[in-house]
């Protein structure tokens, strides 16, 4: 059934700009919590229903996936990103610098694997594969859909209020929308996104992202 663009164009409205807002904002009730956790439980398992419609959940590795030009263009990003996050722990916090992994090895390892199962993944499903294949035909220019993508992708971390974490995802919202684009793969972009997150928070850079194992620092 074809779906109008009015009713994407109010679904877009709802799920990736009030939803994030209403999230971010400090309404004062008692009950507050619980009710934020049941509107993005809800919101979840719309996207999950809706997906599974499209048929756009898949569990497996696509075949004929250019692993080659995927590792390649990670690993450049990647390099690129520890030379500039080593400089700027360096400068601004020093004895955050790779901090946890040397102090709390154990921590380290399971936030590594909770991170990526459980706020990696969601993430790329809702923001990638959700977002790309449902609101194509209302942003058809690549340049277009993938602006968009990053400005809510940022928009889902106002919780955070802080600045540099707006900055940096809307600028992982590019490279992973120019990314999904590419391979069209909710596996690839997940690994890309798990990589470059688990590089912050193990370079010291977890405290602003609410990752735990930074309190004795410094």
């Amino acid at each position: 059934m074809k779906i109008s663009k009015r009713y994407l164009a109010i679904e877009f409205l709802l799920l990736f700009v009030a939803m994030p807002v209403i999230l971010a904002i400090d309404f004062g009730l008692k009950f507050e919590i619980y009710l934020k956790i049941l509107m993005v439980l809800l919101g979840f398992g719309y996207l999950l229903v809706t997906l599974r419609r499209l048929g756009a959940i898949q569990f497996k590795i696509k075949e004929g996936i250019d692993w080659k030009a995927f590792w390649k263009r990670v690993g450049i990003t990647f390099l690129l990103i520890a030379a500039v996050t080593i400089v700027y722990v360096f400068i601004v916090d020093k004895a955050a610098l790779f901090y946890v992994p040397f102090h709390n090895p154990g921590l380290f390892v399971i936030i590594l694997f909770v991170y990526t199962l459980f706020s990696v993944w969601p993430q790329e499903i809702i923001y990638r594969t959700f977002f790309y294949e449902r609101y194509q035909s209302i942003f058809p220019k690549k340049a277009q859909i993938v602006f968009v993508n990053a400005i809510v992708f940022m928009m889902a971390h106002l919780f955070f209020r802080n600045t540099l974490v707006l900055v940096l995802t809307f600028i992982g919202g590019i490279i992973f929308g120019l990314t999904y684009l590419r391979f069209k793969s909710t596996t690839l972009v997940s690994i890309e996104h798990a990589i470059y997150g688990n590089w912050l928070f193990t370079v010291g850079m977890g405290e602003m992202l609410a990752f735990p194992g930074m309190e004795s620092a410094g």
